[in-house]
């Protein structure tokens, strides 16, 4: 059974390590590894509450995984208990050995479980991988079993242990930056030093300044940056160039580097595919090859929703058509099943009507919070029960919220003019995407129908 999918972001790193040993150490390495998978936690998923649509397809040929980066704040904090800021859906052609991966934006509103909607990165904290899973399974039409969770600190430790990077960074990436640092460091007890600010401000605080060499703090912080002109778009193209810079310098190091990195990063990650499996697997991965990144939604609106920013599917039916046909090459037979046109018509109720979605979030310019309340919760009547979606006074308080798991979506699909100047890093490791910045997030415009309440497989409405 395929499983390379499942490490993309710190652990598609992982996965390039474990290919890099194998090729340099042969069974020395390969007993190495062996050992150090034992630091992976691997708990046993609770497979009565995986909850799937009774009429989503199941995709033959393919292998499909969840993949999860955790903002976990405290290292006594559960992975379980935390918001999910990464979501990925890795796809794999079990005869091709193509990977595709799909990013969800953490913004998305969606139901993530027990008619309960909010955004999507709020199912993790709310009911494990169990139920940000179902999430995925219930809102995409999906048949997902497995899946991967990394902390963000592991990808504090790697960095350090590869000895920082030298990293392009503008003055707005600069400020951001040094701002993230402070927190990130209190909560991974690393040090930093901040990057001095030139004095004058340049007039352009988008343009690229020069390089600079930074440690581990300071490349997740620069990771985390979502409020630059560049929003989320811009957040997912910093974390693919760490992410190349990553792997060039670990195909470098010598072998107790990368034992090294072993030792600090797979205590971090948590997975329901066991040591064996893993085993079983490696000497196939060489065969394997990311083959596409995506972003869901790829069309999509905002709304001001309880004093936030929330990104709406336009539609979700036509995303979750284009989603399967991205993944497994789905037909133009495939339909969405009537779970999903039921949430569409819900999450535009939801939201106060279409007319009241724009194309660009009201948050595109500050750091501004980013709530994870529940916008609406089923009481068991069948009535809505809104929590003042919408309205003018807007909270512009900074929420500090953790971001920085590397995120594929690359097609964050909006409409961006000038183009981000950084001496054109390519690590080779995706494909798509440019970071832009100027111009407005658009989309097409919304439409969805109102229907009653969508069924689920296991009868609980989950």
């Amino acid at each position: 059974m395929a499983r390379p999918g499942r490490k993309k972001r710190t652990a598609l790193f992982i996965v390039e390590i474990i290919c890099l040993l194998l090729f340099i150490g042969g069974l020395y390495v390969y007993g190495q590894i062996d050992s150090r998978l034992n630091k992976i936690e691997t708990p046993q998923l609770d497979e009565s509450k995986i909850v799937t649509n009774v009429t989503a397809p199941q995709m033959s040929g393919y292998t499909t995984y969840a993949l999860f980066g955790i903002d976990q704040r405290s290292k006594n904090a559960a992975l379980d208990a935390q918001n999910s800021d990464t979501i990925i859906i890795a796809s794999i052609n079990n005869d091709t050995k193509e990977v595709k991966l799909a990013s969800v934006y953490r913004d998305t509103l969606l139901d993530i479980g027990n008619d309960t909607y909010t955004k999507a990165n709020a199912a993790y904290a709310y009911g494990g991988p169990e139920q940000a899973i179902s999430m995925l399974n219930t809102m995409l039409d999906l048949k997902i079993s497995d899946y991967v969770t990394v902390n963000f600190n592991a990808m504090v430790a790697a960095i350090d242990a590869l000895g920082g990077l030298d990293i392009p960074l503008s003055y707005a990436e600069m400020v951001f930056m040094n701002d993230y640092c402070i927190e990130t460091s209190q909560e991974t007890g690393k040090s930093y030093t901040p990057v001095e600010l030139p004095d004058p401000k340049p007039e352009n605080e988008e343009e690229i300044l020069g390089t600079y060499h930074l440690n581990g703090v300071q490349s997740v912080s620069y990771c985390r940056i979502r409020y630059t002109a560049s929003m989320d778009m811009g957040r997912t193209e910093r974390q693919r160039r760490v992410i190349g810079m990553m792997v060039d310098k670990a195909k470098a190091a010598g072998i107790t580097t990368i034992f090294n990195i072993m030792d600090e990063v797979f205590p971090m990650i948590s997975t329901s595919i066991t040591k064996t499996e893993i085993l079983n697997l490696i000497p196939t991965l060489m065969g394997y090859n990311i083959a596409d990144t995506t972003g869901f939604p790829a069309k999509y609106k905002f709304a001001d929703v309880k004093k936030a920013s929330m990104v709406v599917a336009d539609t979700l039916e036509d995303n979750v058509k284009e989603l399967h046909k991205f993944l497994y090459g789905a037909d133009e037979n495939y339909q969405p099943s009537q779970n999903i046109v039921e949430a569409n018509a819900r999450i535009i109720e939801l939201v106060g009507g279409a007319d009241t979605l724009v194309d660009q979030s009201p948050i595109a310019s500050n750091e501004a919070g980013n709530s994870s309340d529940i916008v609406w919760q089923g009481d068991g009547s069948g009535n809505y029960d809104y929590n003042d979606y919408g309205g003018s006074d807007y909270d512009n308080s900074y929420d500090n919220s953790y971001d920085n798991s590397y995120d594929s979506g690359n097609d964050y699909s909006g409409d961006y003019s000038g183009d981000y100047s950084d001496g054109s890093y390519d690590s080779g490791s995706d494909s798509g995407s440019s970071y832009d910045n100027g111009g407005d997030y658009s989309g097409g415009d919304y439409s969805g129908d109102s229907s009653g309440d969508g069924g689920f497989e296991d009868g609980s409405g989950y």
